[in-house]
């Protein structure tokens, strides 16, 4: 029979629950941190306790200003974006954003980020006493340290460990998120699981530079910055590859470039567990509910019953 002609199984048959670690989603399909904001933000354009979860945008234990603007530039297929982890602080988004998330019955996933292992710490250690719809905590580790030889710390496998270590007090599941621009992805992969991480999130931006044609100076208001969306998904399918074909026993949050179903279904097969939408939010707000349906029309016209049987495919 044709594959065009192959019936599709019914959709409502699809077990969309997928496994990370601990931490059982609904479905694959969460925000990326950076992406959609602290609360419900995105609440008004698609129904944000559908998705499997509500990554929230990284937040230290202390209000932080984040870089000098323009703090966006387009780009072929992407952005580059240096917005410097502006935000409130851990106690204020409990205050303000958290609510409303859980107002709206969504599950979230609360990210992290800080300057030195001990501000790392604070900021988990805010989270210690959060309500349990928070299910797992995100550790953004492709953050510029002081601490480190190199300028980030998820290019530092012993001080990515040692974060991880420290975020203990969060007293839920971590994920260290890594990033690609370093050769040491796997070994930091390992060490930060060896260390506590339940599972790890591949991938963070890629480093990039753009200038300004009439001034001829970077574009951006920090110089470089961070290059997202459909241009490095080839880097974040790589990634992922690499590290679940070494590490098979090491859940994975694929992330990078998402902006279809089969851009998702790539990454499962690969060896993600769950997918986070980021980038494509910015031009379409509801990408991540129709990523999702993508997904399940996918899935379901191929006879796959399970998303979780996905990622053994690969």
């Amino acid at each position: 029979m044709p594959r065009s002609e192959t019936p599709a199984a019914d959709h409502e048959m699809l077990d969309q629950r997928v496994r990370i670690g601990s931490v059982e989603l609904a479905n694959p399909i969460m925000t990326a941190s950076g992406t959609a904001g602290y609360g419900s933000e995105l609440g008004r354009l698609l129904d944000l306790s559908a998705l499997g979860a509500v990554v929230v945008k990284s937040l230290a234990a202390f209000e932080w200003p984040g870089n000098p603007a323009p703090r966006l530039h387009p780009t072929p297929q992407g952005m580059l974006n240096a917005v410097g982890l502006q935000g409130p602080g851990v106690a204020a988004w409990r205050h303000d954003g958290l609510p409303q998330l859980l107002d709206i019955g969504a599950t979230v996933v609360a990210s992290i980020w800080g300057r030195t292992v001990e501000e790392y710490r604070a900021a988990a250690d805010l989270l210690a006493d959060a309500p349990p719809e928070v299910v797992a905590v995100e550790i953004n580790l492709s953050c510029p340290n002081l601490e480190g030889r190199g300028s980030i710390f998820a290019h530092d496998v012993d001080l990515s460990a040692e974060v991880v270590r420290a975020t203990a007090g969060c007293g839920r599941p971590r994920w260290a998120k890594l990033s690609p621009n370093t050769d040491r992805i796997v070994d930091v992969a390992a060490a930060t699981h060896a260390a506590g991480a339940e599972a790890v999130t591949l991938v963070n931006t890629l480093l990039g530079l753009v200038l300004d044609p009439d001034t001829m100076k970077p574009a951006l208001g920090n110089g470089g910055g961070g290059l997202s969306g459909r241009a490095i998904h080839p880097v974040a399918v790589r990634a992922v590859h690499d590290v679940h074909t070494a590490l098979p026993d090491l859940p994975i949050v694929g992330v990078g470039g998402v902006a279809s179903g089969w851009d998702a279904a790539e990454l499962m097969l690969v060896g993600a567990a769950a997918v986070q939408v980021g980038t494509a939010t910015f031009a379409e707000p509801s990408a991540p509910a129709r990523v999702l349906r993508e997904l399940v029309t996918w899935a379901a016209g191929r006879g796959i019953t399970r998303f979780a049987d996905l990622q053994p495919l690969a």
